[in-house]
């Protein structure tokens, strides 16, 4: 990578540590009126914003992208909107930093506390959505964390537009440019770059597909946490009602299937499989989903396309849909903890033990009863926008907001203890 672009990303990582210790000091008021102020510059820039937008679309276009990816990457007022509310609603939310969790007082006098406080400098990677630019900055901010941004270069436009109207509040309150940072190249060689700077870096999350996760993980000298792929199951159980497993299961394929809380696999207990699979797959395959089924599915409706092992393991981001059918809920909970990627699974059952044991056993981030896949999400949660959902189990796990972005210290009180 040229020197000049290697020195550039250094410089935005001093900026932002720098940035990062100036917002310690921000009242949580101060930061709500930033907040406020950014979502109020959005709307009135929406026009702005969607120019850019339309540069990106039609560059993904000719270069021939899925049409499930360019809906991810496509911004509408609608969107802008959203991300406006957005960020209004990480106002309503309580701010963690200085929380304290615990505290207790030792024999000898010493009151200790438990306090949360920011993890300092995030660095965010991330594809497609350029909504994630207003969200992860929000959250990061209100949490009293810099951060560094570095979104997909089909997005670059788009997150630019975004970036340089956020810097803008911030430049409006005085606050250093570093707090919010944008890398914006399409050079590959940037991420590498960043995930060098473990002096002025404290976390790196790879928000996208298989691919950019594995080479931050394989490359990071920074802790990362993974928002690894949404492989993500509806069990429809023996005792399911059949109208209720239906609506889940088309909302959690077919609402939006480029995200990662779509639904990937169904799995259909054989006693229900052959009055609910053929209403279905026909509901299916009039909405436009492809259809890749076990042998049983197969027998059960005609015209299905068989299923690999390698379907089984496959994120589609799509309208494709692989579909088998268990002999029991036990052979469900073995197919998802083994192909599944511990994001959001689904039982649709009306046996209250089944739904609880499933609860139990299903490895994954977020697991429902009775309830659409597509529900794993900060906002749904009531956590305000979210930085995107971690599969890993430390330090977080599910959507990460707030409190997630935020570690602890110990804050000891004394008068004149020693210890002997």
């Amino acid at each position: 990578m040229a020197q000049k672009t290697t020195n550039e990303i250094l410089a935005i990582a001093k900026k932002a540590r720098l940035a990062a210790a100036f917002l310690t000091t921000l009242s949580s008021e101060t930061k709500n009126n930033v907040l406020r102020a950014m979502s109020e510059s959005l709307l009135s820039h929406a026009e702005t914003i969607l120019e850019a937008n339309k540069k990106d679309i039609a560059s993904a276009k000719k270069e021939g992208l899925s049409k499930a990816f360019i809906e991810r990457m496509t911004l509408t007022d609608k969107r802008i909107q959203e991300m406006a509310d957005s960020l209004l609603a990480v106002i309503n939310l309580p701010d963690p930093v200085g929380e304290v969790m615990k505290a207790w007082r030792r024999p000898n006098g010493l009151w200790i506390h438990k306090v949360r406080t920011p993890i300092g400098v995030i660095a965010i990677i991330y594809e497609s959505r350029p909504n994630v630019t207003s969200d992860c900055a929000a959250l990061c901010f209100k949490s009293g964390n810099a951060v560094i941004l570095r979104g997909g270069s089909e997005t670059l436009a788009s997150n630019c537009a975004i970036y340089t109207i956020l810097k803008g509040v911030l430049n409006q309150f005085h606050i250093p440019d570093g707090a919010i940072s944008l890398v914006a190249t399409k050079d590959r060689k940037a991420v590498d770059q960043l995930l060098q700077l473990q002096e002025y870096i404290d976390l790196v999350m790879p928000r996208g597909g298989e691919g950019l996760i594995k080479h931050v993980v394989e490359h990071s000298r920074i802790p990362v946490i993974k928002h690894y792929k949404g492989i993500c199951h509806v069990y429809v159980d023996e005792s399911a009602d059949v109208k209720m497993a239906q609506e889940i299961c088309f909302n959690a394929k077919v609402q939006r299937p480029g995200v990662c809380n779509a639904m990937e696999c169904m799995l259909v207990h054989y006693a229900v499989a052959p009055r609910f699979l053929p209403t279905m797959i026909k509901k299916f395959k009039k909405a436009g989903v492809e259809i890749r089924g076990c042998p049983i599915t197969r027998k059960i409706v005609k015209n299905v396309r068989r299923a690999t092992e390698q379907d089984y393991r496959t994120e589609y981001l799509d309208l494709i849909l692989s579909v088998k059918v268990v002999k029991n809920m036990d052979e469900a909970i073995q197919h998802i903890n083994t192909y599944g990627s511990h994001h959001s699974d689904t039982i649709v059952s009306e046996q209250y033990q089944n739904s609880l044991d499933f609860l139990k056993r299903v490895d994954s981030a977020c697991v429902y009863v009775n309830a659409s896949t597509r529900f794993t999400d900060g906002n749904q949660f009531g956590l305000g926008a979210e930085i995107g959902i971690s599969t890993d189990k430390l330090h977080a796990r599910g959507p990460m907001a707030l409190e997630e972005l935020t570690t602890y210290k110990y804050m000891i009180f004394g008068n004149g203890q020693v210890r002997t």
